[in-house]
């Protein structure tokens, strides 16, 4: 998977969030290294586990995972000659422990979660090394049973310090007059008495210090010399015991260092099963049936980032067709759908649990392919449309028949008839190199393609145009409109405005752009110039006149063609129509299809049957009853026509 695509499906995010759920340094490094797997049976086996561990911790269960406290140093000194100390070996007896207490848990979870539990079955046990080190070393300290020769000395210690503790009491009550204070102090690990200093000549010994005022002078009484350092020479020697035991203590660990390997390893892998089967708790996760038919069939699925109350989306893709086109208004949910089908097919390929209902199914990809977001960049001089185009390069560049594209909001940024062939264009490369498809447009070009090309299927975000409101639902097989309208009547963009653009926006889809400035023009109410000026305005004027006789003929053509009453066909609806008013100067005819009038140009319809075939004589089947104009309502639709005894309800192409 390249590092672009993760990044746009937030896939790095969805690794922190999984990173918090880790207690062992193992564990999360286990988890910074996760990536989407392509093995359709690893992948099963890892949703499984996975799966099982979630069961597991649902029923409130606590895993004693070790904490791995100081074993990253600890392993890693092993076997260079580092002599451990009494703190390694406290933090080596506490991993020991630890791992008796997960294989005695695991192991009584054996038979209801097997899987779970195998990981128990392979660690070694630690056990005589820890009452080793236990035997030698306590909270911290190494006793004195540690070797025979540690005891001799320590019980010589002990007499020595008896010996001198007696000699300083006995010093001090004679000396009490000498003395600054009745306290006994050390200095370099030797006792000494604080002497005044004017009594320095009466305390025979050594000088090792004096306070800061000088007042005070630390002496080492004579009396006290022999013994201090024979007690110097019998700590030296238990220095030297407690080397020799570590060091022994040490060997013996490094005779366990596979062991230990082992058992770390499967550790780390507990504390990194745990935790996403915590965080698949924690967003609501299942296990999706994995396929290698590129089949993507999610159900109720809902990005794990969103608020716990987002509207679930179900989103099919492969089933008798490879390229989904959605569609909706602007904050409806296009890019977020599309976002949710790629992270939770990356996450499913990781063998996380997806926030989706039971029974939905993940494809497994060899590469998911994303162009989601603008991507400009004013340093790199790259615009929305260059940003697009460089995205849809590099997936041009490495799509192939086991790879997922999404593609959000084709066409844009550029002039929309190039946009939208250059997106046409790409969708069908995509498509014969076998690729799932996944785009969102605005275009109607693009919705029509997708809903006449093999292979290609239409879906849309709901919106509810009562409360003028995205509902976050998407509704397979049929394009949406983008609201463009009502949104912007929403918004508070005026009428006269909104009227004025729904004509444009109808003679463009009509194909007669031509006319929508000299419409504009023919409002204004500029006051021709004098001069050359006037003459121009005369040319003007008998041009318009020429225009007008031609538009008159046009129009008389037009009434001879069409009658009203006369049942119709409108190819790109594909439903019937009777005409209700004929076409004016432009060709714009209005068209009564079941509940609504509908204006169209003449050149967009073909006739079905004429009045006189569909309406013998006088007497003919329709009960079509208007109200007026102001109302803009319909009492009653068009009936069943009856032409030779044939019923016809809704004429087809053919």
């Amino acid at each position: 998977m390249r590092q672009h695509s993760l990044n746009k499906l937030e896939y790095p995010r969805a690794i922190a969030s999984l990173m918090n759920y880790a207690v062992t340094y193992l564990g999360k490094k286990r988890i910074e290294q996760l990536q989407p797997m392509a093995d359709i049976e690893i992948i099963r086996r890892k949703l499984a586990e996975t799966e099982e561990a979630s069961r597991l911790m649902a029923r409130g269960a606590h895993p004693p995972v070790p904490s791995l406290e100081g074993m990253e140093t600890l392993t890693a000194l092993l076997g260079t000659g580092y002599v451990l100390t009494e703190q390694d070996f406290g933090h080596l007896v506490q991993f020991a422990r630890s791992c008796e207490q997960l294989q005695q848990y695991l192991a009584a979870k054996r038979s209801e979660f097997p899987s779970v539990a195998g990981y128990g079955m392979s660690m070694h046990n630690l056990k005589p090394l820890r009452e080793s080190i236990e035997a030698c070393v306590d909270r911290g300290r190494i006793v004195d049973t540690a070797s025979p020769d540690l005891h001799k000395i320590r019980k010589k210690i002990r007499a020595a310090e008896e010996k001198l503790q007696k000699k300083l009491e006995s010093l001090m009550s004679k000396l009490a007059d000498c003395l600054q204070e009745k306290i006994v102090s050390r200095r370099d690990g030797r006792f000494v008495l604080p002497v005044k200093r004017e009594h320095r000549k009466r305390v025979p010994g050594a000088v090792l210090d004096e306070s800061a005022s000088g007042q005070t002078i630390f002496v080492e009484p004579s009396e006290l010399a022999g013994p201090q350092m024979e007690l110097s020479e019998l700590r030296f020697q238990e220095s030297r015991e407690e080397t020799l035991v570590l060091a022994r203590l040490t060997g013996e660990a490094e005779a366990y260092a596979q062991e230990m390997e082992v058992n770390l390893d499967a550790v780390g892998y507990c504390d990194f099963l745990f935790a996403k089967a915590k965080w698949g708790l924690a967003i609501g996760g299942v296990a999706p049936e994995v396929n290698g038919s590129r089949a993507l069939d999610l159900k109720e699925a809902r990005h794990p980032f969103l608020a716990t109350k987002a509207v679930p989306l179900n989103i099919r893709v492969g089933d008798g067709y490879r390229a989904l086109l959605i569609t909706g208004p602007n904050t409806g949910g296009k890019t977020v759908a599309l976002k949710t089908a790629g992270l939770l097919t990356l996450m499913a390929q990781s063998g996380l649990l997806i926030p989706a209902a039971a029974g939905s199914a993940i494809a497994v990809f060899q590469a998911v392919e994303v162009d989601i977001g603008d991507g400009q960049s004013l340093e790199s001089s790259l615009s929305t449309f260059s940003s697009h185009l460089r995205n849809v390069n590099d997936i041009l560049a490495h799509a192939g028949p086991s790879t997922l594209v999404l593609l959000d909001e084709l066409a844009t940024g550029t002039d929309p008839g190039e946009g939208v062939g250059l997106s046409i264009a790409v969708l069908e490369e995509l498509y014969r190199r076998g690729c799932i498809i996944m785009a969102t447009t605005h275009f109607n070009e693009i919705k029509e393609y997708a809903r006449v090309a093999e292979g290609f299927r239409n879906a849309r975000m709901a919106f509810d145009e009562e409360t003028l409101s995205p509902l976050y639902r998407l509704d397979m097989g049929e394009a949406g409109n983008s609201y463009a309208f009502v949104i912007a009547a929403k918004l508070g963009i005026a009428p006269t405005v909104i009227e004025r653009a729904r004509e444009i926006a109808e003679r463009l889809k009509e194909g007669r752009s031509e006319t929508i400035v000299p419409a504009a023009k023919e409002k204004s109410s500029i006051v021709p110039p004098s001069g050359n000026g006037a003459r121009h305005s005369s040319r003007h004027s008998h041009r318009h006149a020429n225009n007008q006789k031609n538009s008159e003929q046009n129009k008389q053509e037009l009434a001879e063609r069409w009658s009203v009453g006369d049942l119709v066909f409108i190819p790109h609806l594909r439903k019937p129509g009777v005409i209700y008013r004929l076409p004016d100067e432009r060709g714009n005819l209005i068209v009564q299809v079941q509940q609504e009038k509908i204006k169209l140009n003449h050149k967009r319809i073909r006739k079905y049957i004429d009045k006189k075939h569909l309406y013998p004589g006088e007497d003919y089947d329709l009960n079509i009853v208007f109200d007026s104009v102001e109302n803009r309502k319909k009492r009653h639709l068009m009936g069943k026509r009856h032409v030779d005894g044939l019923t016809i309800e809704n004429p087809s192409e053919d």
